[in-house]
């Protein structure tokens, strides 16, 4: 008799600028489940932040219309409750309605961005007591914050590039003194950058004050925190993702994104080379350098991915310098655009493999976490019930305490 096939649910659209993105790396993933061994939930997330299961969304043709308005389409919402674990489809059900549970045994977020890639899902996650594939909350808020990445990875003593960040109240009551104090660290050429978004988004190179401005006015739009970052000159990108838990991680192969602009916009992410995801974008697979620069990329690429307590996957972005071979970490994508199957394909995974071996992961992470004691029974409250609230920190015996 063959086994129960494993529920996976996999979240994709989500309540961001790169809702559009998700959806093409959602389907990307769910397309890449073995059916006969996998039973795949799709879940998605609209742009106002309501939550949709059904048979529907498993076509990406359908999203060329209202697709939640399709029959066989129908509001759910992910249960915080370990009571339930999973999906409670159809949570508002009326009198002559009903509610059904649908039990999830892995979830695979395909959120990018802010509501999925910033720690914010994985929370729900970690309080549904699901598995899930894919960094932690730890992890996914770090990777996602481009300022503090910076901060981590400089105490881990991996080189990043010169910047200078504020917040959108700071530009607004001075922004002069904010472009006197940019100008002061930095030299032009600029790269400005909303502090959490990914996918090239409201990212934009300023030469001058003029453009340094106008660049910083789209960035606020976006995100209430600017990163403004020196241009490196004369350098090429280079990426690598990685894959693991704790010790047991692998690099993959490098790419050289080649792009006909200064750097790789959204548009040449997603729809040059006849449009198939991130594949589609011009790029050299394996990045032509010498081996001991590929091996201390591939080296750096783990050691970041441990800084940010990373687990599952991610694509790390680097610059190295043509003169010098310096290498720059430039970020860390903990959901990279299309699970970055492209990369593991030149080492011999196909994305069959690549679904397998994350959910795998994610499996194993939990079985770690179900190592640590959560439920700790004291005497607390009975001894403050019989003394009573008034100055309860202060004095008294401490109270044993029975681990559970």
């Amino acid at each position: 008799m063959s086994s129960k096939p494993t529920v996976v649910g996999v979240i994709f659209g989500g309540r961001s600028v790169e809702h559009d993105v998700s959806i093409i790396t959602g389907q990307q993933v769910i397309r890449a489940f073995d059916p006969a061994r996998y039973e795949v939930v799709p879940i998605y997330i609209d742009r106002e932040g309501r939550w949709f299961t059904g048979e529907p969304l498993l076509e990406i043709k359908n999203f060329n219309n209202e697709v939640v308005s399709l029959k066989g389409v129908e509001s759910a919402i992910l249960s915080p409750s370990v009571q339930h674990h999973g999906l409670i489809i159809n949570p508002t059900a009326g009198r002559f309605e009903k509610s059904e549970v649908k039990r999830l045994d892995v979830i695979f977020p395909t959120v990018h961005g802010s509501h999925g890639e910033d720690g914010t899902l994985q929370g729900l996650f970690e309080l549904a007591d699901i598995p899930y594939v894919g960094c932690g909350v730890l992890g996914s808020a770090l990777a996602n914050d481009k300022i503090l990445t910076k901060i981590v990875l400089s105490q881990q003593g991996i080189p990043v590039t010169e910047a200078v960040s504020f917040s959108r109240a700071e530009w607004e009551q001075a922004p002069d003194n904010v472009v006197s104090h940019i100008t002061h660290e930095l030299k032009y050429p600029v790269f400005v950058k909303p502090a959490t978004l990914g996918s090239s988004i409201g990212i934009g190179k300023a030469n001058d004050e003029t453009m340094l401005r106008a660049c910083i006015e789209v960035a606020l739009n976006l995100d209430s925190r600017v990163l403004v970052e020196i241009g490196i000159e004369n350098a090429l990108e280079i990426n690598c993702a990685v894959m693991g838990n704790g010790t047991e991680i692998t690099a993959s192969v490098l790419e050289q994104p080649v792009s006909w602009d200064d750097f790789l916009s959204f548009e040449d992410k997603y729809t040059r080379g006849g449009g198939g995801g991130m594949k589609g974008a011009e790029r050299l697979i394996p990045a032509p350098l010498k081996s001991d620069l590929t091996e201390r990329i591939q080296q750096m690429a783990v050691q970041a991915f441990r800084a940010i307590e990373g687990r599952g996957t991610a694509r790390l972005d680097f610059l190295v310098k043509l003169d010098t071979d310096e290498i720059i970490l430039n970020e860390i994508n903990t959901m990279p655009g299309s699970l970055a199957f492209y990369l593991w394909q030149h080492q011999g995974m196909q994305p069959r493999d690549v679904a397998v071996k994350l959910v795998e992961l994610a499996q194993d992470a939990y079985v770690n976490k179900r190592r640590n004691t959560y439920n700790y029974q004291s005497n607390l409250v009975e001894l403050t019930a019989q003394r009573g609230l008034k100055g309860v920190k202060g004095k008294g015996r401490v109270p044993a305490a029975t681990p559970r």
